[in-house]
């Protein structure tokens, strides 16, 4: 199967409220090209060198999805660019998008990552923290960030109990969250967004209320 044809296939068993974005970390240009080519203007990456790289590469009507577990030191670099920042897991991270967003004059979109696997390799907040995080003075002070959601991965495992018990977790924090005044009016008025399901999990995840799915393996092959 092509990468066309496998993109078709997936798009078609898609809900028209679930955003896909093609993960395409490893992958060469020519790969993204044919799913460009196809209609596909959401792409992932989780290293942010290969993902600037791509960008100056490619056309400008793509969005990039920073996937990865991202590192401070290194926002700088697709602060120009990047359109959606999936893994943020921590305040001072969040605040140093927010310094390098008003650098570059932009307000930069985030997902705020939730720890819901049972794995300890896995990143990302816990219920409390993410609490301390939303009502932290710093928080309320930010003005070049926009939290959109948020984002969780499943453990890795063959039990679809499992996950699924993971995934209604993360979607039972997310509808917390939405409905939530404790924040200032406001701050959290984008919360739409929550990015869960990968090639394996990904129907899973859309019956369990997932709006954005990280699809890589399925569309272009396995790396």
């Amino acid at each position: 199967m092509s990468i066309a044809s496998n993109l078709d296939s997936i798009k078609a068993s898609l809900p028209e409220n679930v955003t896909l974005v093609a993960v395409s970390k490893t992958k060469p240009v020519a790969d993204l090209m044919e799913a460009y080519e196809t209609g596909q203007r959401i792409f992932g990456e989780n290293k942010i060198q290969e993902m600037a790289d791509k960008w100056e590469q490619m056309p400008k009507d793509i969005q990039w999805h920073m996937i990865g577990h991202v590192q401070t030191n290194k926002v700088k670099f697709m602060a120009p660019f990047v359109n959606l920042i999936h893994g943020v897991d921590s305040l001072k991270l969040l605040q140093e998008i927010d310094k390098q967003a008003l650098k570059n004059n932009r307000v930069i979109d985030c997902l705020l990552q939730i720890h819901i696997a049972e794995e300890e390799t896995k990143f990302g907040l816990d219920q409390n923290e993410l609490n301390l995080l939303l009502s932290s003075p710093e928080f309320k002070e930010m003005k070049n960030i926009r939290i959109l959601g948020l984002m969780g991965m499943a453990t890795f495992t063959e039990n679809q109990n499992q996950i699924k018990k993971e995934f209604t977790h993360l979607k039972s924090i997310f509808d917390s969250l939405k409905n939530s005044d404790e924040y200032g009016k406001g701050a959290l008025q984008g919360v739409s967004t929550i990015s869960m399901g990968m090639s394996g999990d990904y129907q899973l995840a859309i019956e369990c209320g997932s709006t954005m799915v990280r699809i890589g393996s399925s569309i272009f092959g396995g790396r």
